[in-house]
């Protein structure tokens, strides 16, 4: 099993708070709703006020739709060229030479996307287990106003191939022996027994159910590995399948993907526009139950 080096507890971030060597940053976002026949799912929404309101001391802010992700794509989070992060995170103060430690409020999906992200560009980050929830739980220090941030760093990347893929590679194992396509999403839409805001109802045909609702404990925290390993195992995901994993918009899929990681397994990617493009694309098959 692979030494879980990519989480960090509270009492574990509180013993290096104020560290000069610290990158810290609160990584929500909000996906509020939209009229309906809206053209887009949801709208989403950097975490501003909410971090005005309390963070982790010494935390800058970071907005994942509207700094790190395509803008001009038709679906929200999508990976954008690597100039346009380097200079993002440069402008943040980002550092593989520093401590870097990710977080978010409500759900950890927000922070293990950013962790993701900087894993495809060579930088190893950690998270924080149970995010500022569990922080807050435990009556650890608040400050509230607008992100300080960090002094400007010259972020370079050395990107890792096979993080991503797109629709034609998923179409493409569909039915393939030697890969397992997990579903993140709740069993409801995985089986398509409720509508689904991204388009068609129902998942990528032959797709297995791993939802990341059921990976995380009630206090925010990620399960046990012991726990996580079976889920898994339960859904024919192993170690010598290559692992391709979606959700609604390449979001919630990476708790999966962290936890994966750090049970060991090394053949994964993520399906970067998941339902958000598949559901809406007439061209590409669609399952039910």
């Amino acid at each position: 099993m692979a030494t879980p080096t990519s989480l960090i507890t509270t009492e574990q971030l509180a013993s290096i708070l104020g560290n000069p060597d610290l990158r810290l940053y609160d990584c929500t976002t909000y996906n509020e709703p939209v009229p309906p026949g809206s053209d887009v799912p949801y709208r989403a929404v950097p975490g501003d006020k909410t971090f005005a309101a309390g963070h982790i001391p010494g935390a800058d802010l970071l907005d994942l739709q509207g700094e790190f992700s395509d803008t001009s794509a038709q679906q929200f989070f999508m990976m954008p060229d690597i100039a346009q992060l380097e200079a993002a995170f440069g402008r943040h103060g980002l550092d593989a030479s520093k401590t870097i430690v990710l977080y978010s409020i409500g759900t950890m999906m927000w922070s293990t996307r950013f962790w993701w992200m900087l894993r495809s560009l060579g930088v190893d980050a950690q998270v924080l287990d149970g995010g500022l929830d569990k922080w807050k739980e435990e009556g650890r220090p608040i400050e509230t106003g607008a992100p300080k941030g960090y002094p400007a760093s010259t972020f370079k990347a050395t990107p890792r191939a096979g993080f991503f893929v797109d629709k034609n590679v998923v179409k493409a194992r569909i039915g393939d022996p030697s890969t397992v396509i997990v579903n993140a999403l709740g069993p409801q839409f995985h089986e398509g027994r409720e509508p689904s805001r991204y388009g068609r109802p129902g998942r990528v045909p032959g797709s297995v159910n791993v939802p990341a609702a059921t990976l995380v404990k009630a206090d925010k925290t990620l399960t046990s590995f012991a726990d996580a390993e079976a889920k898994f195992a339960a859904a024919g995901v192993t170690r010598d399948k290559n692992v391709i994993l979606y959700c609604g918009g390449g979001i919630s899929a990476t708790i999966d993907l962290l936890l994966l990681t750090q049970l060991g397994y090394d053949k994964l990617t993520l399906y970067d526009a998941s339902m958000g493009e598949w559901a809406r694309d007439p061209a590409l098959p669609i399952e039910t139950d």
